[in-house]
């Protein structure tokens, strides 16, 4: 952190990079938690919102393990909104800001309040499996946001011809769709977050294989473009992604085939973040360098 003429001062680049690691790290993190969350039946531990209880905004006796689990993630939320506005106000103090960056920064601040608004709906419709979803989905787009921030702040975009680059875009559309659809097989299977929530009432099974076929897709769509990159820097970035998605998959497949054991989904759910990452960073590779914003904003 720099100090100069009128006691202004500016964030260091090196302190930009950590804060923005630190808004992507909780935004990870609090997925996790949320599954945590769900699969030990705690989505009510805290059964209104924004309280607790109807009596407080913390957890008491009564309430039980469940309680604090959910409480416990409740306070995660803040972790993520403060490194979210860190990294929003590093950027922003730096020279390290441009309009491109700011907008990330911004939308991923933005982000922290609507989740906790959407998070209080679904308690209070008794965590409705399509909200519990959309619920994921968001925290989805918040972990994509702040992992192209940490790219652009660390990395150097590639230049692809168009078609690799229509291709690694259209890879990402797929993951995506694997992603959205593995929260519609969460809506239909045994984990609801509580022994009293509805579930989606879409046959398990079906939407197991339908997901199963899109991560196969996109992991072929991922060796096509690691062949298409084999002189290109981007190409360890695409060995990556594609590692990363076969574990993943094996995660998969063996969740299905033992019964869902509550270890496996989380290390699923955590894999699925770590995945999306690696592939949020090939696009940014993969993306054409002139398309990109980078103005910076006058002081």
């Amino acid at each position: 952190m720099g100090v100069t003429e009128g006691m202004s001062f500016e964030f260091s680049s090196a302190t930009v990079r950590r804060f923005a690691w630190a808004s992507l790290v909780a935004n990870a993190a609090i997925i996790v938690s949320g599954a945590l969350v769900r699969l030990t039946g705690s989505g009510l531990g805290c059964p209104t919102w924004p309280r607790c209880s109807d009596e407080s905004y913390v957890p008491h006796g009564e309430l039980g393990i469940h309680g604090v689990i959910e409480f416990g993630n409740r306070l995660i939320t803040f972790v993520v909104g403060i490194a979210a506005v860190l990294a929003l106000i590093a950027i922003w103090k730096s020279v390290e800001r441009t309009t491109f960056r700011m907008r990330l920064a911004l939308f991923v601040a933005l982000g922290v309040p609507l989740q906790a608004g959407i998070g209080g709906i679904t308690v209070l419709t008794g965590l409705n499996p399509w909200i519990v979803g959309l619920h994921l989905v968001l925290s989805v787009v918040m972990v994509a946001l702040a992992a192209w921030l940490v790219f652009d702040l660390s990395a150097i975009y590639g230049q692809v011809n168009s078609g690799t680059s229509r291709l690694s875009i259209a890879a990402y559309t797929v993951l995506c769709a694997s992603i959205y659809l593995g929260t519609v097989v969460t809506g239909a299977g045994p984990h609801a977050g509580d022994s009293g929530a509805l579930r989606n009432g879409l046959d398990p099974e079906t939407w197991s294989k339908l997901h199963a076929w899109s991560v196969w897709i996109f992991v072929a769509m991922m060796v096509v473009l690691l062949w298409r990159v084999r002189t290109d820097p981007a190409q360890n970035r695409a060995i990556a992604v594609l590692v990363l998605s076969l574990a993943q998959g094996g995660i998969g497949y063996a969740q299905y085939f033992t019964g869902l054991p509550i270890s496996l989904v989380i290390l699923h759910l955590a894999g699925a973040t770590v995945v999306l990452i690696a592939a949020t960073w090939f696009l940014a590779a993969t993306a054409k360098a002139e398309t990109r914003t980078s103005a910076r904003f006058v002081s």
